[in-house]
């Protein structure tokens, strides 16, 4: 049976719910926005790329405080819902613009500022999206890379992808922080602060957003209500579901 491709999978999956994630209360919100708003202040003459903006909350942020955003993602439906956004906020310095990690059409050394929130873990070459994300930034510039990170372990590990394309098809992968910082050195970046945060998830929420299949979801929670003790607790699996994920902010610079 021919498959579409992984940029296909992300579109198809996220276009329809744009709306949804502008909306969503756990993008809208959190500490990591705080930290990345907090990092542009004092910035006013710079140029922000916003990789992978999904529903656009770190370019809402980043605007009042810089010249200029680039909300950059692969869905339009997405870009469109930044848009509205952006001029309903009365943020005109938000522009948009399609495309893929892998392949940003941007001159090198184009930002002041790389800017990427909860997309890494969607890509088709994650090494590939750093590289590029690097590329584009200036010397002297600043990268902070917010995602979801597994804990590390076959166990916690498997249970967590398992979950994640359960809910997700377009869900290639959550790194370690190993992994991120090995592909940031890979690239030319030098990683700098690392935050760890844990993010409580309502179940009901989770999966509506995605629009996930009934039958995946009832294969979610009967993985969730077979796992062993030690997974129960890790992820704090409640009894409806909801659960907390391993999060992680990392900031990093040319090296």
């Amino acid at each position: 049976m021919a498959g579409k491709t992984q940029e296909a999978l992300v579109t198809d999956q996220f276009g329809p719910q744009a709306k949804a994630y502008v909306t969503s209360a756990v993008h809208a919100g959190g500490a990591d926005l705080d930290q990345i708003e907090t990092l542009v202040r004092g910035h006013g003459d710079a140029r922000v790329l916003d990789l992978g903006c999904g529903g656009g909350h770190v370019s809402y942020r980043a605007a009042p405080h810089v010249r200029e955003v680039v909300a950059y993602d692969l869905s339009p439906e997405m870009l469109a819902a930044v848009s509205a956004t952006a001029a309903e906020r009365g943020l005109a310095n938000i522009t948009t613009q399609a495309g893929a990690a892998e392949a940003l059409p941007f001159p090198a050394a184009s930002f002041d500022l790389v800017l990427s929130r909860y997309t890494a873990h969607h890509w088709h070459d994650f090494a590939q999206g750093i590289r590029e994300a690097r590329r584009v930034l200036k010397p002297g510039g600043r990268a902070v890379f917010i995602d979801a990170v597994t804990p590390g372990g076959a166990l916690l590990d498997t249970f967590l992808q398992a979950i994640e394309l359960l809910r997700d098809p377009s869900h290639v992968r959550n790194y370690t922080r190993k992994e991120w910082e090995q592909a940031l050195r890979a690239a030319g970046f030098r990683p700098g602060e690392v935050t760890l945060r844990r993010l409580p998830l309502d179940f009901a929420s989770w999966v509506k957003r995605m629009r996930t299949p009934e039958i995946h979801v009832q294969a979610i929670r009967s993985l969730q209500g077979r796992m062993s003790s030690e997974v129960v607790a890790h992820f704090d699996i409640q009894p409806d579901g909801s659960f907390t994920l391993d999060t992680m902010t990392i900031e990093a610079e040319p090296a």
